[in-house]
């Protein structure tokens, strides 16, 4: 007869590295569940964005956009490179998943105290979050002896950054906002300390394509606010026809950031230069990517209620907040996916111009319009410029 596993096998698996050579890595469905969960704290923070936008506190917005999605961005980011590595899907690691997103949907709740300057609830979602991610590398310290060393630094570092966080809540004023700096970069510094003495085994194609993923979902959240947005708007009679043009416009924006962002495969350059300062400047650098692709929808709605005439800013002041976000996501994507040496020349050139006319048309009757029309030239530009070539493996 053959030998049928024990039970506890059925349920608990050690908790071993996975190959980072593996054929056929993709995402998981508790990984898809996972970022769809988290896009929930997106929408809540660009929707605040948008409030903050249209009330004319641009820079209290923006600065409070910044500070949330860094906390919803931060624990994704920690949960994707942990499950590349280590994920198991047995039951414990299930469990720990869920108060994850319990800990995410946490952060999603508090997203509008935290605009008005009360980040207690951001703090115990975040903290929720990342102690189950303490848990998950001490479970990898005691299964894979050859991570061990690695796992105990991330533990440890995220434990006290978190008691440091908790501290922070009693800091007022301008200190509070010099300790947010601070930990942020201790947060970022946690995994190059990690990850020094001997790094984790995360597979670089499932890695591209869980970024991917979330780039993915951040554009569709951006369609969903932009088309709440114009229904509202069509209530109202006689703007149609501009909104219906808009939405055209911000449709083509959409998905020519779609197309520039997919253009080129995402693992290329963590293949290419498999090194530490690649794999974090990568990884970390999406942070505007993911950041600014949310922020477009809030500026969509801003031109929304611009061109129905409920906002009462002027027209510059209703065109930066889609042209900047838009901006800086064509930067990251040159930055991160292009590179400025980049062979193919015009695609090299045709980013940051193509950023800077963005930013340029901010000043013209239709900047939206225009926007969207040199996203889509740069497109064309992609096309006929990588006409034949060979894509990387």
């Amino acid at each position: 007869m053959t030998e049928q596993p024990s039970r506890i096998r059925v349920w608990y698996r050690p908790m071993r590295s996975r190959d980072r050579a593996e054929h056929h890595r993709v995402a998981t469905p508790l990984e898809l569940l996972f970022d769809l969960c988290f896009v929930v704290a997106v929408g809540q923070a660009a929707t605040a964005l948008h409030h903050a936008l249209a009330e004319g506190h641009a820079v209290h917005g923006v600065t409070s956009f910044a500070m949330v999605f860094f906390a919803i961005w931060w624990g994704w980011l920690n949960f994707s490179w942990f499950a590349s590595a280590f994920d198991t899907d047995d039951v414990p690691y299930r469990l720990a998943t869920l108060v994850q997103i319990a800990g995410g949907l946490t952060i999603a709740a508090g997203v509008s105290s935290a605009f008005e300057g009360d980040f207690r609830v951001i703090v115990a979602g975040y903290v929720l979050m990342r102690l189950a991610m303490v848990v998950q590398w001490l479970r990898a310290a005691r299964s894979e002896p050859g991570c061990r060393p690695a796992a105990l630094r991330y533990a440890a570092g995220i434990v006290v950054v978190q008691a440091l966080w908790i501290a922070r809540l009693w800091v007022p004023g301008t200190a509070g906002a010099v300790g947010f700096v601070v930990l942020v970069l201790v947060e970022l510094a946690v995994p190059v300390w990690a990850e020094s003495n001997g790094g984790t085994t995360w597979h670089p194609h499932h890695i591209a394509e869980r970024y991917g993923l979330f780039t993915l979902i951040v554009l569709g959240e951006v369609i969903l606010s932009a088309t709440n947005a114009i229904k509202e708007g069509t209530a109202e009679p006689g703007h149609t026809g501009a909104l219906i043009s808009l939405a055209a416009a911000g449709l083509v924006l959409v998905f020519s950031m779609w197309w520039l962002y997919f253009d080129r495969p995402g693992h290329a350059r963590l293949v290419r230069r498999p090194t530490m300062f690649t794999s974090m400047s990568w990884g970390y650098g999406h942070y505007f990517i993911f950041a600014s692709a949310a922020a477009v929808g809030a500026g969509l709605e801003v031109a929304v209620a611009y061109d129905t005439g409920t906002l009462h800013l002027g027209g510059l002041a209703a065109a930066l907040p889609t042209t900047v976000p838009v901006a800086v996501f064509l930067l990251s994507v040159w930055l991160l996916h292009i590179g400025p040496t980049n062979e193919c020349r015009p695609i090299a050139i045709g980013f940051p111009v193509t950023a800077v006319l963005v930013l340029a048309a901010s000043f013209t009757p239709a900047p939206i319009h225009i926007a969207a029309g040199l996203a889509a030239a740069l497109v064309v530009l992609t096309v006929v410029a990588t006409h034949g070539e060979r894509q990387p493996a």
